[in-house]
């Protein structure tokens, strides 16, 4: 087994997908948090300049979700077939793309304040629609029988979600089932219990 050293903010944000994945799998790996203070220092020595990144092998692993494919392949949290792959791949491209379109570094916080409520209250909507209608009377996004990372994925973004609105799945109680489902696997669930309590 190699050694894992996973780098990122002493937040949830892109690298709790890896933190999940590596919980579930029971996948041991230093979990090394740096702060906002020193990042400027750090940037210059990150590939591409940005982070999470994932040390292994001597290497130096960029883009979360990339990680996140490395990490499940030839596991069942990937998928048992290709075709559940390509699903799993979806949702979770999916939810990222939404996610991404908030301005988390936007430093005019009018903007940013005006953004995230036309997203959260114009757009979030549609997407929830759209997810709950995926999910169906499915236990899991990807069938009944085995949870993938695309549930981890939307139990991820939709804790930040909540925080920034938290009456997001009133209306969407499959969804919120869904979060809880993914929040009582023992292995996540004893993750939460110990994770460093953050906003986002």
């Amino acid at each position: 087994m190699p050694n894992y050293k996973l780098i990122y903010f002493n937040m949830r944000g892109r690298a709790e997908i890896i933190r999940y994945i590596f919980a579930y799998l029971d996948i041991k790996y230093e979990d090394h948090r740096i702060e906002q203070v020193n990042w400027p220092q750090i940037k210059p020595t990150i590939p591409f300049g940005k982070i999470p990144v994932l040390e292994v092998g001597g290497l130096t692993l960029h883009q979360s979700l990339a990680i996140a494919r490395y990490l499940t392949k030839n596991t069942d949290l990937a998928g048992k077939t290709e075709l559940e792959q390509c699903q799993a791949d979806g949702i979770v491209d999916t939810l990222d793309d939404f996610m991404s379109l908030f301005p988390w570094t936007e430093k005019n916080q009018d903007v940013k304040d005006q953004t995230f409520k036309k997203l959260l209250t114009c757009h979030a909507p549609l997407l929830l629609k759209d997810l709950d209608t995926y999910l169906g009377d499915k236990k899991w996004f990807i069938g009944n029988y085995q949870v993938t990372w695309a549930d981890f994925y939307w139990d991820i973004c939709s804790t930040t979600l909540l925080v920034l609105k938290p009456d997001l799945l009133d209306i969407h109680p499959k969804l919120a089932s869904l979060r809880k489902k993914v929040q009582a696997i023992p292995a996540i669930a004893a993750w939460i219990q110990k994770r460093p309590q953050t906003k986002l």
